[in-house]
């Protein structure tokens, strides 16, 4: 039943590539803003206030990746200023029936979510310059690795003889968090549109490239 779903959507939905949908998109960040505007890629911001900068840059990345891993604000340390880094923890991509998430830019991209197991994360670096400071946002995209398609059942009532017996000595241990996932490049989409809606956030006008 739910593969009849998908192939129903397919069918009425034309797919893109490059297009951002008014559906995927926040409602501080506009489709044309997206299609007709390329941000570089870290983005330098002209602002004094590094604690205005971080809370803004938090606030953005929580409308897209609300659960935080690790959290390092910017600091004036004496005459100093640190870099600030923001990592977020894994979430599931959305796929064409969640149309409500942000963190979702171009069909495309929904589509292999629909069709495949993917997540994403965000890394976010808020490094000090002169005038200002760079926000370099990273989103990357992991392909769940399982050793067989779901639902397949051949050989699932037969001993497997590919692998040792493995002796567990130590049972409550936490797992790694990228074990079982492969790595698939960065959503370049996505990271695009963060960087829009920071701009717009900030009421600065995006340099020109």
């Amino acid at each position: 039943m739910p593969r009849t779903i998908v192939i129903a959507l397919l069918a009425v939905l034309p797919l893109g590539c490059t297009t951002a949908d008014p559906w995927t998109l926040p409602p501080e960040v506009t489709p044309e803003a997206v299609a007709q505007a390329t941000y570089s890629n870290p983005a330098h911001l002209a602002i004094a206030d590094h604690q205005l900068l971080w809370e803004t840059v938090a606030d953005v990345v929580d409308d897209y990746f609300p659960d935080f891993q690790y959290e390092e604000p910017v600091r004036r340390i004496g005459n100093v200023m640190t870099e600030g880094r923001l990592d977020t923890y894994p979430q599931g991509s959305p796929t064409l029936l969640e149309p409500w998430r942000a963190d979702g830019v171009g069909r495309y991209e929904r589509l292999e979510n629909t069709l495949q197991s993917m997540r994403r994360f965000a890394v976010v670096r808020v490094m000090p310059t002169d005038g200002g400071f760079l926000v370099d946002v990273a989103v990357y995209k992991e392909l769940e690795d399982v050793r067989q398609p779901i639902g397949a059942t051949a050989g699932a009532a037969t001993l497997r003889y590919d692998e040792s017996l493995e002796r567990v000595v130590e049972p409550v241990v936490d797992r790694p968090l990228h074990r079982g996932w492969i790595p698939k490049g960065r959503d370049f989409l996505l990271e695009q549109t963060i960087l829009g809606h920071l701009y717009q956030r900030l009421g600065q006008p995006p340099p020109a490239l």
